[in-house]
């Protein structure tokens, strides 16, 4: 019993110890945290910074106060340009192209001084808040350089501050037609999205109000695949969502074209309204002109490239990438190109002078297609012999109704005339039907290319892209299209005509007074090019006459007495 009493005060005296030791000597480990509480540490972290590097690059909190005592004009040239800054708001008051005039035979400004008054400048900022854009947009900025005229190529940087918010412009002109931009805002050490904008219109404005409204228009998307809105025909804003490959304003013949640095950035054009004290007395009807918004979505800095020139063609193809797509020769373009480049060799290596480019180009075209005008002739030689016989059937089925089977008889014996005497019905139209991509191939050629505008020819024609007027005495008289209507006769005397029919006959002697209607508004250059192959196709005719004479007409069959 001693021996087992000692073994239990032994047991009870370690249980003692154990209790004191951890009570006095060990620590109490912390709590293990759950595996949903692991999570939650390890991921927060990284989601808020991940969300702030969305958001914006953090910037120092504490911005210095920049601000210009003055307005200044910063002016950059190179050959090709002549680009006018303003301090006041980092903004473009003029953008003049030295190589081209306007329709008053000014030097060419396609920024309109007058609606960007009141509308605002290029290069203008839009934000989020009204109030900031509009600080932002009349602030003045120190430039950097801020010599009076700089030298291309120059880079130049515009930035204003008040301690609180900080914009920043800085444009890289070179020796070409492009320039580089990058723009930013930043408000309480963030970067906050925004937009550029070209407001105001684009091109010569100089030209009257209706015909701007009809030769404007936006372009955008990818390269060889753009789409156009034409300026009379937007009636609400456009988005174009990210990604394209380029997008602005155009006319005729220069093009202001937004070159997105990121796949992100986004587009969007549309008219804006003018106010009922923007414009008094002639020029209250004024179209209200276009505009155009590179964004950046994200809050960080926008970057860009403009082309702001001429829709030249080698111009166009010299950029990277190459925008010669611009210049649109619409569905036979694999005619009007190789025109093109033909017409230019004349000018180039031959005549030095457009006008005689146009006639000489006309002159090979219609001997390159003499052969088929040719078979088209005798088509209609062949036709006119037979005509008389033709007659004869229609009117023994006269009165005869479309769906009466009268009808089909009548048609298989003109069927049979025409195999009997070997003629073929549509051989006189398949070889003009051949023209016609030639035709308007040479239409876009003389309407679109730059090389035209205010092109001269001889005498009074001195802009072969524009109407031909000629003022004697102060009254406008369409000299060309007179003559061509005049041409357009003579050609229809001469040439056989293929119907009897009186009234067909009589509709088709009006048919030159319908064309001389058209072509009253034309460019001269697309009327000059009628003109000649009027006079070719009558010397042709001449010819043609004296080679292969009209053949005798058959009689008609003698009516059968009743």
């Amino acid at each position: 019993m001693d021996q087992e009493k000692r073994v239990l005060a032994a047991f009870a005296l370690s249980f003692v110890m154990l209790l004191l030791w951890r009570v006095f000597f060990v620590k109490e480990p912390p709590p293990s945290p759950s595996s949903k509480s692991i999570s939650t540490a390890q991921t927060q972290p990284a989601t808020e910074k991940t969300s702030a590097a969305a958001v914006s690059p953090r910037l120092p909190p504490s911005i210095p106060v920049i601000e210009g005592s003055k307005p200044e004009d910063i002016v950059v040239e190179s050959d090709l340009y002549t680009v006018t800054f303003s301090t006041r708001g980092a903004v473009v008051e003029s953008w003049i192209l030295k190589k081209y005039r306007d329709a008053k035979e000014a030097p060419l400004d396609v920024i309109d001084d007058e609606a960007c008054g009141k509308l605002g400048f290029p290069m203008s900022l839009s934000v989020g808040d009204g109030e900031l854009a509009s600080k932002l947009n009349s602030a003045l900025y120190v430039a950097t350089p801020s010599g009076v005229t700089l030298k291309a190529p120059v880079k130049v940087e515009f930035t204003y501050s008040d301690g609180k918010v900080q914009a920043h412009k800085a444009f890289t002109l070179g020796t070409g037609y492009e320039v580089h931009a990058e723009v930013s805002v930043v408000e309480g050490g963030r970067y906050l999205p925004m937009e550029v904008a070209w407001p105001g219109g684009f091109g010569d404005h100089s030209l009257p109000p209706a015909v701007i409204n009809t030769l404007t228009q936006g372009v955008y998307g990818s390269l060889g695949d753009l789409n156009t809105v034409a300026q009379r025909k937007l009636t609400t804003d456009r988005l174009v969502p990210a990604p394209f490959q380029l997008a602005g304003l155009e006319d005729r013949y220069f093009a202001g074209i937004f070159l997105p640095d990121s796949s992100d950035e986004t587009f969007r054009f549309g008219r804006q309204t003018w106010t009922p004290t923007d414009w008094k007395g002639k020029d209250s009807d004024r179209p209200s002109p276009l505009y155009a918004q590179l964004g950046q979505a994200q809050p960080k800095p926008l970057a860009f490239r403009m082309f702001v020139g001429p829709k030249d063609l080698e111009v166009l193809r010299a950029e990277k990438p190459p925008l010669d797509s611009l210049v649109d020769f619409g569905w036979f373009a694999f005619i009007a190109k190789p025109l093109f480049l033909g017409l230019r060799f004349i000018y180039e290596r031959w005549t030095h002078n457009y006008g005689w480019a146009i006639v000489l180009l006309t002159v090979f075209i219609n001997f390159a297609l003499f052969p088929l005008k040719l078979k088209s002739i005798r088509s209609g030689q062949e036709m006119q012999r037979i005509a008389p016989l033709i007659k004869s059937i229609q009117d023994k089925y006269k009165g005869t109704k479309f769906n009466d089977p009268r009808k089909q008889r009548m048609n298989e014996e003109v069927m049979k005339l025409y195999k009997e005497h070997g003629v073929n019905p549509l051989g006189g139209c398949l070889p003009m039907a051949l023209q016609l991509p030639f035709l308007y191939g040479f239409y876009r050629v003389l309407d679109l290319p730059i090389e035209l505008r205010h092109a001269p020819w001889i005498l009074w024609i001195t802009d072969l892209s524009a109407p031909d007027r000629f003022h004697p005495f102060g009254i406008p008289l369409p000299i060309l299209p007179t003559v061509m209507v005049i041409t357009m006769f003579i050609m229809q005397k001469m040439t056989p005509v293929a119907s009897a029919d009186p009234s067909q006959q009589r509709m088709m002697m009006f048919m030159p007074i319908v064309f001389g209607i058209m072509f009253y508004n034309f460019a001269s250059g697309l009327v000059l090019y009628f003109l000649t192959a009027n006079i070719v196709g009558i010397l042709q005719q001449v010819m043609i006459n004296k080679l292969m004479p009209i053949p005798q007409t058959l009689p008609a069959p003698a009516k059968r007495p009743r």
